[in-house]
């Protein structure tokens, strides 16, 4: 097991890069604002840094895992130059409507739990991060601690919450990485 055990799980559209509702060529991948300069404070605190993401426009035929995978490449790429790097990226390539069921898709913590058992991360001292009610519920079924993000579509979720409160609401990454 590494020596650190807390991750900062991070929902890509609408809290790393812009939201594209459906982002399916790498060229128009575009880092929101601060987002590197976040995940750099968030790497220097000593986080994993994962992604996770559901990518259902693969199910539904928008796009390929080949894309997808140019599109994670380009996103590494820049975060490499800036001397940043995500620990891991999980995604989900489901969509109930068009592959059925699954455990990976949020709001279900199947990938959490699958970042979990591979580097031995703790949940409880570990935050999901994401812009939408279904982070902060897979956040909440992983018992992490949950941060709705104001950007992507973070505003028009905030106004929604209901049962599921997240824990911490900031207006952005960079804001939360400063915050913790």
């Amino acid at each position: 097991m590494n020596e650190r055990n807390r991750a900062i799980f991070l929902d890509r559209d609408g809290v790393i890069n812009e939201e594209m509702n459906y982002l399916s060529n790498p060229d128009d991948f575009k880092f929101i604002k601060g987002s590197i300069e976040a995940l750099k404070i968030l790497k220097h605190k000593g986080y994993f840094l994962i992604l996770i993401t559901n990518q259902a426009g693969i199910a539904r035929g928008y796009f390929s895992l080949e894309t997808l995978n140019s599109i994670h490449q380009k996103m590494n790429d820049i975060l490499a130059e800036n001397d940043i790097f995500f620990d891991d990226i999980f995604f989900c390539p489901h969509h109930p409507d068009f592959t059925g069921d699954c455990e990976c898709r949020k709001p279900k913590p199947g990938m959490l739990l699958q970042a979990k058992a591979k580097h031995g991360i703790k949940l409880v001292e570990s935050f999901m991060v994401g812009d939408t009610l279904n982070d902060i519920q897979a956040g909440y079924n992983a018992h992490c601690k949950t941060v709705l993000v104001l950007s992507g579509y973070g505003l028009e979720e905030k106004e929604r919450i209901n049962n599921i409160m997240p824990d911490f609401i900031h207006e952005n990454l960079l804001e939360f990485a400063k915050s913790i």
